[in-house]
């Protein structure tokens, strides 16, 4: 691909709002289509002037060099207020830190103790659905992927209440997300109801978070669960895998910002990208027949576990596919901590770089007939003639998500036993739109209706558990 890159500048910028208006109403569309412009495109965040990188060697780069491109802008800022100073907020300066206590926690071993967690509880909802029923698909697949997260990171069942209010709440923070992000923090300030709603639904989180990691502390006891393994981490002496640390642990306040980073990470886009895998199979029949042939003849009526994934290859590239086109998260943000010079233009100090995946996924130039189902994209020749840069998912270099993994394991567990056990097909007035003012690429409306493919056997064997 070319070396030599062109700079652009997105027409229709509104005086004072500059391109507020497409991005709120249709933001993944818009920020898709500045490829038409350059390969790094400005725009305008009211009187701020922002930088869109279209192409996936200019975005190749940024991610490589996060100290050039550290995380910053109006997403990382307001994300901090939120979250805290977590693995997915912090600087450059303090990523180094947080990542290497973090690491033990996302280590092979336990990633597939996690896998029994994601088995037990896909087993659990596919049973307690009924022939003939009519499901919201992403709050149904939100309730699977938040109550796996509860307790990988908790160990144990949490109570009904706790996962339906924790539910409750990160919704509200999501769906408010876009508006915290961009919109100037007098208003947030404002008695409007939206934002009290917000306010409430923080405080809500971080009070249950508080709670569960002071009754940990009280209790004393290693349950051999993730937050088990972040207090360990903030001991001095224990880098939380039974080493030695070479520096200060994780303090009580990084200790939650965490769990409030991994409650949401671990949760949203997950079942983001089941919701739309399954809307792409109903989509695609010859796909979705290859899917549960495999699923069929792996699994044979049991719920998917870890040591099915290397057999499970067309789930995988299904859902791999899915991300392509389906981005769950599509926007994130950087800010350069030194005048740069990127695609033939000069960014000062602080400019705001907008990194929209769509941008690059949806780019014919990278992705042929970009609009175009193909999990055989994923295929071992295939993706090892993609260009460097060319997926961004789970971001790259040294910011790569931490959980990518628990990410793919969890969809591709979901998915096989979901199409091995039951049929879903979208119900009348769907809406695919994204849900306006949503930091993730949910659809307004989507509802599947469930036929069973089979009887279930009153009690069928797990395969791939650690415990």
């Amino acid at each position: 691909m070319t070396s030599t890159f062109i700079g652009g500048r997105a027409p229709g910028a509104l005086p004072l709002a500059g391109h507020a208006l497409p991005l709120i109403r249709r933001p993944v569309d818009f920020l898709a289509s500045l490829r038409e412009y350059g390969d790094l495109v400005e725009v305008r965040l009211g009187p701020t002037r922002a930088y869109v990188p279209c192409h996936p060697e200019l975005v190749r780069r940024i991610l490589a060099d996060d100290r050039t491109f550290d995380k910053g802008g109006p997403f990382y800022r307001k994300a901090r207020d939120l979250f805290g100073n977590s693995i997915g907020t912090c600087p450059q300066s303090e990523h180094r830190r947080q990542r290497r206590l973090l690491q033990p926690a996302f280590h092979r071993h336990r990633i597939a103790y996690y896998a029994s967690v994601m088995q037990e509880e896909i087993e659990e909802l596919t049973r307690s659905w009924s022939n003939g029923e009519r499901i919201d698909a992403y709050a149904t697949m939100n309730r699977l992927t938040l109550r796996t997260v509860i307790r990988t990171l908790f160990s144990a069942h949490a109570d009904e209440e706790t996962v339906e209010g924790v539910r409750h709440a990160f919704e509200t923070l999501s769906a408010g997300f876009f508006q915290w992000m961009f919109f100037p923090d007098a208003l947030h300030r404002l008695p409007l109801p939206a934002y009290r709603r917000h306010r409430r639904s923080m405080t809500y989180v971080r009070g249950t978070v508080q709670r569960i990691v002071e009754n940990y502390r009280r209790d004393g006891v290693d349950h051999g669960d993730l937050l088990s393994m972040l207090i360990a981490a903030g001991d001095p002496g224990d880098d939380g895998a039974g080493g030695a640390q070479d520096g200060p642990g994780l303090s009580d306040e990084e200790i939650e910002a965490q769990i409030l980073t991994m409650l949401a990470g671990g949760s949203e886009t997950v079942a983001t990208t089941l919701t739309w895998a399954l809307y792409l199979l109903s989509e695609h029949p010859d796909i979705a027949r290859a899917v549960r042939a495999e699923a069929d003849d792996v699994l044979k009526g049991r719920p998917a576990g870890w040591d099915d994934l290397p057999a499970l290859v067309v789930t995988e590239r299904v859902v791999r596919e899915t991300l392509r086109v389906r981005t769950p998260a599509w926007l994130f943000t950087r800010a350069t901590t030194v005048p740069v010079d990127l695609g033939g233009v000069r960014l000062p100090e602080g400019a705001p770089i907008l990194i929209c995946p769509p941008a690059v996924h949806l780019n014919a130039d990278v992705f042929p007939d970009p609009e175009r189902f193909d999990p055989d994209r994923w295929l071992p020749e295939a993706r090892s003639a993609m260009p460097k840069g060319s997926f961004q998912a789970f971001s790259a270099g040294a910011r790569k998500c931490i959980g990518d993994v628990y990410g793919l394991t969890e969809s591709v567990i979901g998915l096989a036993t979901i199409a091995g056990r039951w049929d879903t097909t979208p119900a009348p007035g769907a809406d695919l739109r994204l849900t306006p003012l949503m930091a993730l690429n949910i659809p307004r409306r989507l509802h599947f209706d469930l036929t069973r493919r089979g009887p279930v056997p009153d009690h069928v064997p797990t395969a791939g558990s650690a415990r």
